[in-house]
C-alpha cells in the first residue's frame, strides 16, 4: 500500500476514532460538490498529503514531533487569538505561574540594546543576597552566552530547587565581569503592591491574578487599616493583563457585600456559570477609586466591571482592553489545550469583548479621543483550571509599570486621592442593578 494511503488511514483513525476498511480513502480523491460540507475524514486525507510533501520536499529534514505539534497548535490558534496548544514545558510553566511561586533565583530581566539586563532582584532572594541589582547585564549563564535572548535566559534560570546556577555579569563601572554562583530556591511572586498615600488613604496596585492574589490584597488592606480607619483607597489596575478568573472574582468579592460579580455562557454545562459576592468588605466600606487603561484586560476587567456596575467604585483612565472570553486549560496526554469556552458578562449583563469598559472620568490630561481609543495588546486572559498567562523568573514583569514615578507623584493617583478627599468618589449601592 502506498505510504500516503497508510498515513491517511492513521490520521483519520486518530482524529475520528474510526477503524475499518481503507476503501473509504479512495472516495477522498473525488472532489466534493461545493454545496456539500467536506467530511472530516477527507480533510484528514488532505492533512496526510501536506505531511507527505513536507517530509519529502522541504528544504531541511523536519522532526515528526515538531510537525505534529505545529499542526495541533495551528488547529487551536486558528480558532481565535487566545486558544492555543501548550506542550509539556509550556503547561508546566503556566501551572507554576498560576500558583504564584516558582523555582529560581528571584530576578526580573528584560532585553535592552542586544543584552539581557536585570530589572530588579526580589528582596530576600538568592539574587538579592548575592548582590545582583538593577542594571547588571547577564553575559553568560552556566557558561552559555546569552546575548539578548530573554527566552534562553529564562530556560537557564529555571531549574530544580537546590541546584546551582552560575552567572557571568557585566556591571557598569566594574573593572571586570562578576562571577556569581546561586542556588535555586522556591520564589514567591507577589502580584499586589501597597503603600499609604496620606493619613487614612491607601494605594494598592495589582499586577496580575494568581492563586495568591486575593490573600495578598487582604493582607495589604489590613496593613493600611492598622491603627486607623481607612477613609479611601486607590486601586491601580493599569497594565494588568489578567490571569486566573477565580482570583479576579475573589478580589471583587473582597470589595462587595452582595450581588453578581460575573456570569458566563458557553456550549457546555461547565462553561455556563454565575459567581456572586458574599458578605464582607475588607475596606469596611471605604470609598474606592479604580485606575484603568488600555492594558487593563480580562480578569482585571471582570473586577473593574463588577465594581463599576455595582457603583462600588469610580473608574478613572481610558477604555480598557476588551477581553470578554474565558479560556479553560484542558490537560491532554501530552501537554494541554487552552481553549476559549465561555463569553463572560458584567453584573449589568454587558459583554465587554472587543469593546472594553469606559471609565467614569478621564485621567488628567487625557483627551476624549484618548479615553475612547483602543488599548495596546494585552498578553493576558482569564483562565480557569488554575492557570494564568503571566510569566515569572527571568521574564519581563507580568504587567508594565503604569508610571515611572512613585504613586504620590503620579498625576492619576493624585487626582484619585483628591476625589476621595473631596467626597466625590462613589460608594457602594447595589440596589436596582439590572438583572443579567
Amino acid at each position: 500500500m502506498p505510504r500516503l494511503t497508510i498515513m491517511t488511514a492513521v490520521v483519520a483513525g486518530a482524529v475520528l476514532g474510526v477503524t475499518g476498511s481503507l476503501a473509504l480513502m479512495a472516495v477522498a480523491d473525488r472532489a466534493a460538490p461545493h454545496s456539500v460540507p467536506v467530511p472530516a475524514w477527507q480533510q484528514a486525507h488532505l492533512f496526510a498529503e501536506v505531511y507527505e510533501r513536507i517530509k519529502n520536499d522541504y528544504v531541511d529534514e523536519v522532526d515528526d514531533q515538531k510537525l505534529f505539534e505545529n499542526a495541533v497548535r495551528g488547529m487551536a490558534e486558528g480558532l481565535d487569538s487566545h486558544s492555543t496548544y501548550l506542550n509539556g514545558d509550556e503547561y508546566d510553566d503556566m501551572q507554576r505561574d498560576a500558583e504564584g511561586e516558582y523555582p529560581g533565583v528571584g530576578i526580573e530581566v528584560a532585553p535592552e540594546d542586544g543584552a539581557v539586563k536585570i530589572l530588579s532582584a526580589m528582596p530576600g532572594s538568592p539574587a538579592a543576597r548575592a548582590g545582583l541589582r538593577a542594571g547588571d547585564v547577564i553575559a553568560r549563564i552556566d557558561g552559555a552566552a546569552i546575548g539578548g535572548d530573554v527566552d534562553a535566559a529564562i530556560a537557564h534560570l529555571r531549574g530544580e530547587v537546590g541546584t546551582p546556577v552560575h552567572f557571568t555579569v557585566d556591571r557598569p563601572g566594574a573593572a571586570a565581569p562578576l562571577e556569581v554562583t546561586l542556588v535555586r530556591e522556591r520564589i514567591e511572586v507577589h502580584s499586589v503592591q501597597s503603600q499609604p498615600l496620606a493619613p487614612g488613604y491607601g494605594y494598592v496596585r495589582i499586577t496580575g491574578f494568581s492563586d495568591t492574589t486575593a490573600g495578598e490584597l487582604e493582607a495589604a488592606v489590613a496593613r493600611l487599616r492598622h491603627g486607623a480607619a481607612l477613609r479611601g483607597l486607590v486601586l491601580d489596575l493599569r497594565g494588568n493583563p489578567g490571569g486566573v478568573l477565580e482570583a479576579g472574582v475573589a478580589v471583587a468579592d473582597d470589595f462587595l457585600d452582595r450581588g453578581v460579580i460575573v456570569t458566563a455562557d458557553g456550549r457546555t454545562r461547565d462553561a455556563r456559570f454565575r459567581m456572586e459576592a458574599s458578605a464582607g468588605d475588607v475596606t469596611g466600606g471605604a470609598p474606592l477609586v479604580v485606575l484603568v487603561d488600555g492594558g487593563t484586560a480580562s480578569a482585571a476587567e471582570i473586577l473593574a466591571g463588577a465594581l463599576k456596575d455595582h457603583a462600588r467604585a469610580l473608574l478613572i483612565g481610558t477604555r480598557t482592553y476588551g477581553k470578554g472570553t474565558v479560556q479553560t486549560v484542558l490537560p491532554l496526554s501530552q501537554g494541554a489545550l487552552k481553549l476559549t469556552t465561555s463569553r463572560y458578562f458584567t453584573p449589568a449583563g454587558s459583554s465587554i469583548d472587543e469593546r472594553g469598559i469606559l471609565p467614569d472620568l478621564p485621567a488628567p490630561g487625557m483627551t476624549s479621543a484618548a479615553v475612547l481609543g483602543d488599548g495596546p495588546d494585552a498578553a493576558g486572559g482569564s483562565e480557569r483550571a488554575g492557570d494564568a498567562d503571566a510569566g515569572n523568573e527571568g521574564a519581563q514583569p507580568s504587567a508594565p509599570e503604569p508610571s515611572a514615578v512613585p504613586p504620590q507623584r503620579d498625576s492619576a493617583v493624585r487626582f484619585a486621592l483628591e476625589l476621595l478627599r473631596s467626597g466625590r468618589a462613589v460608594q457602594a449601592d447595589v440596589d436596582g442593578l439590572p438583572a443579567p
